[in-house]
């Protein structure tokens, strides 16, 4: 039953299975078939015997459907035979008529695919034609970029570009010579920045080696400038009737030394005026600029300029080694600066941007800083003053060049003080030489005149007024030496040479003025006077030749205030302004005539030290020889010569000569007694010098200087004549009683010096004493000398304890 009941529930199943195979495809087939193996183990046989009943019925239904249509299939089947033979004519007709269709075809089809082919030419044709007509105006560009770069027009050439990449390229971007332009641009515009900086390195080299050419233009025109300006205010000097110089001759030398510049003025009708623009071209620094501007990287190349700037300004304001030696290596160094800074000017005012005014300024300010180190140190080796002061002329046109195109020239001027105290040193140098070869070349003599004309000659050269030499009749001779109006026109000189500095500074009169009257004051204070005193002080230089000297000096000093007159002249300043600086000539001839007199006393002492040193004395003589000796009476002679030139010095002068000429000689005589090397005198050789000494006083006694009062010479010799008396007349007692008191006979003596006199006449132990005799007969006399040899003894050694 159970079985039974089983084989019930799957028939259903299989017939569904069935109906699902033949209703499905055949792909499907497989996972229905799948679920037969799976179900119940007897399945597979029982949709075995399933399937083979319903292929049964199948065969059944096929069978009964032919059957059921043979008679159908049968009679097509003769209708279709029947309309073979038909068939195969018409297909021998068709066949035929086809084969005529192609032969009359065959010419259709070649023209028509001669059409096809000539539209579809047509067609291409206008599609290029149109793509051509898109990509010619890109190829046109390009070419003209070409071009462009050809004709180094490369500013156009960027242009260009930047039209083709936002107009034209957008165009025709697909095409592929299209991107190999797009891909070429960037290599272009690194060319054009290339070239454009190699331009400008062109550029730069070229006014670095043409900037002394430009500088030398530029201080060219400011001292034409500058020369016109001067010229108009001479003439409105003149109009408004200002004394503008005592002489023609300063306006020239200016002028003159102006032109020595080297700047050689040209004729403004014939030459036309150059300007920056004329001798440099800039058109590369604009071209640069311009392309680094389009090509966005401006500030590049403005670091760029100014970096190359800055290091070629510092191989302009390196200066040669040996520029001090002339004045042209100061000229090339001044013209190459100036040439750098009208370069820097005009790029500042031409360009937005590349160079600034604060740019502009520091790099002035660092140069104006080297150039007065530079000048400070190369100028201190100036030892000319011509050199020095065309240094000057050529910073001063320096300065008025650069101040003319904006720059401060301030702290140049403060230097230019500086270098004027160089200046003054220089000349102070040069006119000491001058003033030695003056002196040297001077016969010390008074200057001789024989006729009218001479003596305005001299007259013209030194101002001297002299009533009475005016009225002496010819010849005569003026007190002074040739030197003397030689040294007043070389002070004159010295004030032109002097003023010639001061000039284009920038000062007042009264500025001027001062300097004017202190520079003089260096000349007359130390050169001049340092030339007087090495002059006096000259071995060679005698009494006679200092006698000179001091007359001079006396003329020189009172030619001062002509001096002063002259230098009010120059500056039309007057000598009574509060601060007028007076000049110090009474001050600097006041020590050289002292230094002279001194020099006069030294030389005449020495002269008298010479006589001396001829005396050959016999100090043990037993009798004088009953006259002077015969070198006291030459130096007698001697000094009465000399005593006869020196009527021309001043009464005090020659007085003090004449009084320390007699004091010194009493000293030597006086030296001479106490010479410790002289051991013994005899009486007669104290005889004998006593000879001499009144040959001294009578000397002295005979005024050979007029001015002495009474006696006042012979005191000189009151020490010796007053040693001489007490031993000529052996007044011991006397000298021993008064000693001390203000009415002493022999209040000049000393004990010390009687002693030691007294002790060389005593000494008998040698050979040839004097008192070898004198023991044998007076035996109290030598008892007597040694009494007052203990006596003096014992006054000195108290004098000794109480001091």
């Amino acid at each position: 039953m159970a079985e039974n009941g089983d084989g019930l529930g799957t028939v259903p199943e299989h017939e569904r299975i069935l109906q699902e195979i033949e209703s499905t495809d055949t792909a499907c087939v497989g996972p229905t078939l799948r679920s037969v193996y799976d179900d119940q183990p007897n399945a597979h046989k029982k949709f075995m015997e399933k399937l083979d009943a319903c292929i049964r019925n199948h065969d059944k239904e096929i069978e009964k459907m032919c059957n059921f249509h043979h008679q159908g299939f049968v009679d097509a089947i003769t209708e279709l035979l029947k309309v073979r033979t038909d068939a195969e004519k018409l297909k021998v007709q068709v066949t035929d008529t086809n084969q005529r269709f192609q032969d009359a075809g065959k010419e259709v089809i070649v023209q028509t695919e001669d059409i096809i082919r000539c539209r579809i030419q047509q067609r291409n044709i206008t599609t290029v034609v149109e793509k051509l007509q898109l990509c010619l105006p890109v190829l046109e560009m390009y070419s003209k970029l070409k071009e462009q770069m050809s004709a180094k027009r490369y500013y156009s050439a960027l242009k260009t570009m930047e039209q083709l990449e936002n107009v034209f390229f957008p165009r025709v971007s697909q095409y592929r010579f299209c991107q190999l332009m797009i891909e070429n641009l960037p290599k272009l515009r690194e060319d054009i920045k290339e070239i454009s900086m190699s331009d400008l390195k062109d550029f730069l080299e070229s006014i670095r080696k043409h900037s002394d050419k430009i500088g030398e233009t530029a201080m060219k025109q400011a001292q034409q400038q500058k020369t016109f300006s001067v010229v108009l205010q001479k003439q409105n000097n003149i109009r408004f009737g200002k004394n503008v110089y005592i002489n023609d001759r300063i306006p020239e030398e200016r002028n003159e030394v102006e032109l020595k510049c080297g700047f050689e003025e040209e004729d403004e009708n014939e030459e036309e005026v150059l300007t920056v623009q004329d001798l440099v071209d800039f058109s590369p620094v604009y071209r640069c600029l311009h392309i680094h501007s389009v090509l966005g990287d401006e500030e590049t190349f403005e670091n760029y300029y100014r970096k190359q700037r800055k290091k070629q300004a510092r191989l302009v304001l390196q200066p040669q080694s040996n520029m001090h030696e002339t004045v042209d290596g100061y000229r090339r160094y001044f013209t190459q600066i100036v040439g750098f800074f009208v370069v820097e000017d005009h790029i500042l005012h031409v360009t937005q941007g590349l160079v600034t005014r604060a740019y502009t300024d520091e790099l002035w300010n660092m140069a104006l800083s080297k150039i007065i180190a530079v000048l400070r140190a190369h100028s201190s080796y100036c030892t000319d003053p011509d050199v020095v002061l065309e240094l000057k002329n050529l910073i001063v046109i320096f300065a008025d060049t650069l101040q003319g195109y904006g720059f401060p020239v301030n702290r140049l001027f403060d230097l230019l003080f500086e270098i004027r105290d160089q200046y003054n040193e220089t000349l102070l140098k040069k006119w000491a030489g001058v003033f030695r070869d003056i002196f040297e070349e001077d016969n010390y003599s008074p200057i001789p005149i024989v006729n009218e004309e001479e003596y305005k000659v001299v007259i013209s050269k030194f101002p001297f007024q002299d009533p009475d030499l005016e009225k002496q009749s010819f010849p005569k001779k003026f007190p002074m030496s040739q030197s003397v109006p030689h040294i007043y026109i070389q002070v004159k000189e010295f004030i032109y040479a002097s003023l010639k500095f001061s000039e284009s500074l920038h000062r007042s009169s009264t500025e001027i003025d001062d300097m004017l009257r202190k520079s003089t004051n260096l000349l007359l204070t130390r050169t001049l006077s340092s030339c007087l005193l090495n002059l006096i002080r000259k071995p060679h230089i005698g009494l006679t030749e200092l006698v000179q000297i001091i007359i001079n000096t006396t003329h020189l000093e009172q030619a001062c205030k002509y001096l002063e007159d002259f230098i009010t002249n120059i500056t039309n300043i007057s000598q009574e302004t509060v601060h007028t600086t007076r000049l110090y000539g009474l001050s600097t001839f006041k020590d050289a005539r002292h230094a002279a007199e001194g020099e006069i006393y030294t030389k005449l002492n020495q002269k008298i030290d010479e006589f001396v040193q001829l005396a050959d004395y016999d100090w043990t003589m037993s009798e004088p020889d009953g006259r002077a000796s015969g070198y006291l009476m030459d130096l007698i002679n001697f000094l009465r010569s000399i005593f006869q030139v020196f009527t021309h010095l001043p009464g005090k002068v020659a007085q003090t000569a004449c009084m320390s000429a007699c004091q010194h000689l009493s000293t030597s005589l006086m030296q001479m007694l106490l010479d410790s090397e002289l051991k013994q005198i005899s009486m007669g050789a104290v005889q004998q010098f006593n000879l001499d000494v009144i040959q001294c006083e009578l000397f002295a006694s005979s005024e050979p200087v007029p001015g002495f009062q009474g006696d006042t010479l012979q005191l000189a010799f009151i020490d010796l004549r007053q040693l001489l008396d007490l031993f000529m007349v052996w007044d011991w007692s006397t000298y021993l009683a008064d000693y001390g008191q203000p009415a002493s006979k022999y209040l000049r003596v000393n004990p010390n010096t009687a002693l030691t006199l007294l002790e060389k006449m005593k000494d008998t132990s040698k050979k040839n004493n004097i008192f070898a005799q004198f023991r044998k007969n007076d035996r109290d006399k030598q008892k007597l000398i040694e009494t007052v040899v203990k006596q003096l003894r014992s006054l000195v050694n108290g004098m000794s304890q109480h001091t």
